[in-house]
């Protein structure tokens, strides 16, 4: 893959060679955007070092696990961050996901803690409610980097769509974060009739939770179910400006606001 300009000739090299530019992520989107996401995801095995999904176990996660299962034998493992406040049937699913593909799936959680009454002694109940910004620093953004750091994760498959909104409406088949992290997004031209299509069509295991009304399940305090006619996220954070859990975030700006709260 390679592109001349008048001034300079830009080269992706296999594999890719980190960190990259500007220039080589606007042309390795530009070669990415019109792929299928199994031709995406088959370029990111081939060229992208370092590569781990991490999944909530949402549809469009769902989607790529299954997709890679189909097109390579050694699949990138999964990262699951446990929050200790995810549904019960979000732990069912992890599980029959494990029973089903067999891809290595590395749990973390909130430094410290093990159980929910873990991490209440160490900060408070409902942390969410007293700051909700560093809750999600404390239960995703902290989890996430402890396990790039312990893995060598250089990059991650997201289950993001541009079709989702919010902050995900301009939404490109590569990324790279504040931090350098490369985040593909394999399914980014997708919308939810698709994902579901393919969830029937393949009989993908999903969230038992999605036969009674939500359509996009995050932990139980901050999903609830969606109405007829409403946005797929409607159901997540209701009521509040928020699109995000900080995950998708600047990392740094994320860690400084989190510093300033102290813990009960």
């Amino acid at each position: 893959m390679s592109s001349t300009t008048a001034s300079t000739s830009i080269t992706i090299s296999k594999p890719l060679s980190l960190p990259i530019t500007k220039e080589q992520l606007n042309l390795i989107n530009a070669h990415l955007s019109p792929l299928t996401p199994e031709e995406i995801l088959s370029w990111a095995l081939e060229y992208i070092p370092g590569l781990y999904q991490t999944t909530a176990f949402g549809l469009t996660g769902l989607v790529a696990i299954d997709m890679l299962s189909k097109i390579t034998s050694s699949p990138p493992p999964l990262i699951f961050l446990d929050t200790l406040y995810h549904f019960s049937e979000t732990y069912e699913l992890v599980e029959e996901v494990k029973r089903r593909y067999g891809t290595p799936i590395y749990v973390y959680k909130p430094e410290g803690c093990e159980t929910v009454e873990d991490f209440e002694a160490k900060y408070e109940q409902q942390y969410w409610e007293k700051d909700e910004d560093t809750y999600d620093f404390l239960v995703k953004v902290d989890p996430a980097r402890r396990a790039y750091e312990d893995l060598g994760v250089k990059a991650v498959i997201t289950g993001r769509r541009a079709s989702q909104g919010g902050d995900r409406a301009s939404l490109q088949p590569m990324e790279v974060d504040s931090t350098g992290l490369i985040k593909l997004n394999p399914l980014f031209a997708w919308n939810f009739s698709l994902v579901e299509w393919y969830i029937k069509e393949n009989n993908v295991p999903r969230n038992k939770l999605l036969d009674q009304g939500y359509r996009s399940v995050g932990d139980w305090h901050s999903t609830v179910k969606v109405g007829e006619g409403q946005d797929e996220r409607a159901g997540r954070w209701a009521g509040k400006e928020k699109t995000e859990c900080g995950l998708h975030k600047d990392y740094f700006a994320m860690k400084a606001q989190a510093k300033t709260a102290p813990a009960c």
